[in-house]
């Protein structure tokens, strides 16, 4: 049986995101805590805000470069059904 992964958003307390994928969502969000993750190092602590469905590696990461093409737009709120931030 083949690996299955789940893309996941992750958040801080200052509204920043991060997405990405694993197998193990659980032990990723402590590697982004223990700031072993370059891109996440010093900006937490990250809570856990979004994770798909498991699929293959291949959908996975499909899924997760729409995610991150989305950028700010509507279509990252579409595919998640995360709220919208609220404009300060």
């Amino acid at each position: 049986m083949f690996p299955t992964y789940q893309v996941y958003v992750i958040e801080n307390s200052a509204g920043r995101r991060y997405i990405g994928l694993s197998e193990d969502i659980s032990l990723r969000l402590d590697q982004h805590n223990a700031d072993v993750s370059k891109w996440t190092k010093g900006k937490g602590p990250w809570s856990l805000v979004w994770t798909s469905l498991a699929m293959p590696l291949s959908d996975a990461r499909k899924l997760e470069n729409k995610l991150k093409r989305q950028g700010r737009g509507s279509g990252f709120y579409t595919l998640t059904g995360l709220p919208r931030p609220q404009p300060s």
